[in-house]
């Protein structure tokens, strides 16, 4: 059983060590050069981008679809597990929220990013168009970003409450802001009915808005009608690798808050097993769906979309396509099939694999589209035939991934990663059942 006193004290947020401030500084540099390099495309133009006529959406958008993505943890790792009570899922579910919440906020600013004028913003909302796609994104994604909110904090009152009471003597200040952040927080019947009634309503609602979400966004690219993106699978397509997207991401970031605050008592072997069952789950599903995007194709596809096909089997695009198909994918699924491969360090190699693959998954899903046009690339610059992102945008797109670490670290830092509250609960009704079945 767990002694309360000793949890808290390892739970509770801790100051970093010299290798966190490290971490922190490199994420700040990555970050201020983004920040640089954005201002420069700011007054010179897209011009400083390799992104021309043709390829109009570039690394900006795959990157954009890849935080999209990554969100859907969220929806899958906490709304699921928490309505269907799967206890096991406890010392993890406050990472996957705190990944949801970085993930979502870092897409509304990576398509903003990707504006040429973001000073016309407002346009989107004043002349929007409810048949048009983009515009049900603009409505999606801040309503997934407040939904998502809310499952982080409304868990962490009672946990504020406790970490106010275990700083009062020792960091007063500490103990004065999670006072405030508790909301009066007491333990009172009312408050946790209140509690538990808002949590299963979030949890509820976060499931079709995350669908919705993946849904909406793999709209974008299938209502442009062109080839590569012109097909029905796109919205579970998009859904499969999300789920595959945000399970790898989950995995990666638990393995090391779990070294960095040393958890490995509350984080164990059991929990990676269970993650390393679901991500396997995850990848035979998106490899099925692959199966239908790419296989399928072959035996009935027209001229066009021949084309395409052979640019990503054998063309220009065949290395960095059976990369992230059979090392991003296929190879990890076979890893994860044994337990050998669940362990907590194999799992966390593996999901970098699958993180990686995924990420340059969008780059494959967007960039060799928009190479093969409906009108023949001519009377254009020989560059314009090809794309490849130039330094201002890998700068920039660098500083997005950095700014969502940085936000996972702060969060995991000043949060209790684990809910103290719920384990304790957990514990008394563990305790209780076997003290009734004695």
């Amino acid at each position: 059983m767990v002694n309360y006193d000793v949890f808290i004290k390892d739970i509770a947020p801790k100051k970093f060590s010299k290798r966190g401030m490290i971490w922190v500084s490199f994420l700040v540099i990555i970050i201020v050069a983004g920040i640089i390099a954005y201002i420069d495309q700011l007054l010179q133009g897209q011009v400083v981008t390799n992104m021309r006529d043709y390829v109009l959406w570039g690394i900006y958008i795959s990157n954009f679809v890849f935080f999209v993505a990554t969100s859907f943890v969220g929806s899958v790792a906490v709304a699921i597990l928490r309505l269907t009570n799967n206890p096991w899922r406890t010392p993890f579910v406050r990472i996957a929220e705190i990944i949801t919440v970085a993930a979502i906020v870092m897409a509304g600013i990576t398509i903003m990013i990707d504006m040429a004028r973001p000073d016309r913003l407002l346009n989107l909302f004043v002349h929007a168009r409810l048949q048009s796609p983009i515009t049900w994104d603009v409505i999606i994604i801040p309503t997934y970003m407040t939904i998502s909110i809310l499952l982080l904090y409304f868990p962490l009152m009672p946990d504020f409450a406790l970490l106010k009471k275990h700083f009062e003597k020792t960091k007063p200040k500490w103990s004065k802001w999670y006072g405030k952040l508790s909301l009066k927080w007491t333990g009172s019947k009312v408050q946790k009915e209140i509690q538990t009634k808002s949590i299963a309503i979030i949890s509820v609602m976060i499931i079709p808005v995350g669908l919705l979400l993946q849904t909406i966004d793999a709209w974008l690219f299938s209502t442009t009608y062109r080839v590569g993106w012109d097909s029905t699978n796109f919205a579970p397509y998009f859904i499969s690798g999300a789920f595959v997207a945000g399970i790898g991401s989950l995995v990666a970031v638990i393995y090391v808050v779990r070294k960095a605050k040393k958890l490995e008592a509350y984080i164990t072997e059991y929990h990676f097993d269970k993650l390393g069952k679901l991500l396997a789950l995850a990848c035979l599903l998106y490899i099925y769906f692959n199966i239908n995007e790419y296989v399928i194709p072959l035996f009935n596809s027209k001229k066009a979309d021949s084309e395409h096909l052979q640019t990503l089997f054998t063309g220009d695009y065949a290395f960095p396509f059976w990369a992230v198909t059979i090392v991003g994918l296929v190879l990890p699924t076979l890893i994860l099939l044994f337990k050998k491969g669940r362990k907590p360090l194999p799992m966390f190699i593996t999901s970098i694999i699958v993180v990686i693959g995924a990420w340059w998954k969008r780059y494959i899903i967007v960039t060799p589209t928009l190479m093969h046009p409906f009108l023949p690339i001519q009377g254009v610059p020989e560059s314009w035939h090809s794309y490849f992102p130039s330094l201002h945008e890998w700068i920039i797109t660098s500083a997005t991934l950095a700014m969502a670490l940085l936000i996972i670290t702060l969060l995991v830092r000043y949060l209790p990663v684990i809910p103290i509250q719920r384990t304790m609960d957990e514990q008394e009704l563990s305790k209780t059942k076997n003290q009734q079945e004695l």
